[in-house]
Order: C-alpha cells, then sequence, then structure tokens
C-alpha cells in the first residue's frame, strides 16, 4: 500500500512539474513568501528550505515523492494576489473540502501527539523550538506553538496535558486562507508532516 501511494505521488510531481514550467513560476515570489535567487525559488517548509527551479526541486533525491508534491502544489495553487486577510483560525474539519481525510488528519496528528507527549509537555516545547516553532502566550493551553509549514500557512498547534479530570488534548489550528495556497491533501499532510518532525526527531515523511 506504502509502495503504491509512493508511485502515484512520483507520477504526481512529475505531472505538476510539467504544469509548472508552462508558468512564470518565478514570477510568483512574491505572493508565495519565497525568494527568488539565480532562477529560482527558494521555498522554506518548517524548518528547511528547499530549492526549485524549472527543472524541479534539487534536493528531491532526500526527499519522499509527498514532499515533492507538497513543494510543487504550492507553487501551482498561488493565487493571482494576497488575500486582503490571513482569515481567522479553523480546524481541519473546518475546510470546505476537507471531509474525505478529516478522520486520516485526526489519527495523525492530533491523537498521535497527545499520546507522545501527555505527562511530558516539556519535551513537546522544546521539539517545537528546534524545529523553529515559536511559543504563543495563553491563558487557556498548558502550551500554545506556532510554525511556518510554508511563508503563507501558519500552523498553530495548542495542547494540554493530561490531570485528574481529562486525558491529554490536542489541536492543530490553520488560517482559512490556507486553502488559497494548497488542497486539502496536501494541507492534510502539512500536520502530519510536523507531527512527525516532532515525535520523530526532525522525521521529513508526512
Amino acid at each position: 500500500m506504502k509502495t503504491e501511494r509512493s508511485r502515484v505521488f512520483a507520477e504526481t510531481y512529475q505531472r505538476y512539474l510539467a504544469d509548472i514550467r508552462q508558468i512564470d513560476f518565478l514570477a510568483k515570489a512574491a505572493i508565495l513568501g519565497v525568494v527568488e535567487e539565480n532562477g529560482a525559488l527558494l521555498i522554506p517548509l518548517y524548518d528547511k528550505s528547499y530549492t526549485f527551479t524549472a527543472e524541479g526541486i534539487a534536493e528531491s533525491k532526500a526527499l519522499t515523492p509527498a514532499l515533492q508534491v507538497m513543494i510543487c502544489k504550492y507553487i501551482l495553487s498561488c493565487p493571482a494576489e494576497l488575500p486582503v486577510s490571513e482569515g481567522e483560525l479553523v480546524t481541519y474539519r473546518e475546510f470546505k473540502d476537507a471531509g474525505p481525510l478529516i478522520s486520516f488528519f485526526t489519527t495523525n496528528t492530533n491523537k498521535t501527539l497527545e499520546a507522545a507527549f501527555t505527562g511530558n509537555t516539556e519535551a513537546l516545547r522544546r521539539r517545537a523550538l528546534a524545529i523553529g516553532g515559536k511559543t504563543r502566550s495563553s491563558d487557556v493551553y498548558d502550551l500554545s506553538l506556532e510554525f511556518h509549514a510554508f511563508p503563507r500557512i501558519p500552523v498553530y498547534l495548542n495542547f494540554n496535558d493530561r490531570d485528574d479530570t481529562f486525558p491529554a488534548g490536542c489541536s492543530i489550528l490553520y488560517r482559512s486562507s490556507a486553502a488559497l495556497f494548497l488542497d486539502m491533501e496536501c494541507l492534510a499532510m502539512t500536520g502530519t508532516l510536523l507531527t512527525g518532525k516532532l515525535i520523530g526527531g526532525g522525521s521529513d515523511v508526512p
């Protein structure tokens, strides 16, 4: 199953590359929030940066096909202009087309993080800071964090540890404008990629 999934992503990557070559992708740098340099886009994805040219992603051999697809989709989905605002904070399930992937997202993000960091909020904080996350002030959560999947896609993680009454609880939020920059499958993978980085010491498998 995993091999088949990888094959599909690899084929999708090649198709997306062909699509990108038909557009002036370098002109999208400002809207995407990335740097254009020497005929390439320098695209940050969480704590790493990737170089995209007309030939593809320079670091592609070190990336899973899923990550290759995410980066291409970010370029292809670029809107004609920046939205007036980032929009309100929403959970993944609140996005219009998220329905088929809600269970996948919840199981592989919120529930995974709850299981991994119950009783160890400090470990979550340390891992988050190590991959570029920032703590946010909160009177509601034991730990509130902010990351950037891509420059225009901030990701917010709120975590409450277990207590005498409730089990640990974790939620991941996005700005509603994220739907302008990625489809729901790739947006879900920003959550699973973050989860992998937090529990796996920097894993890049979404």
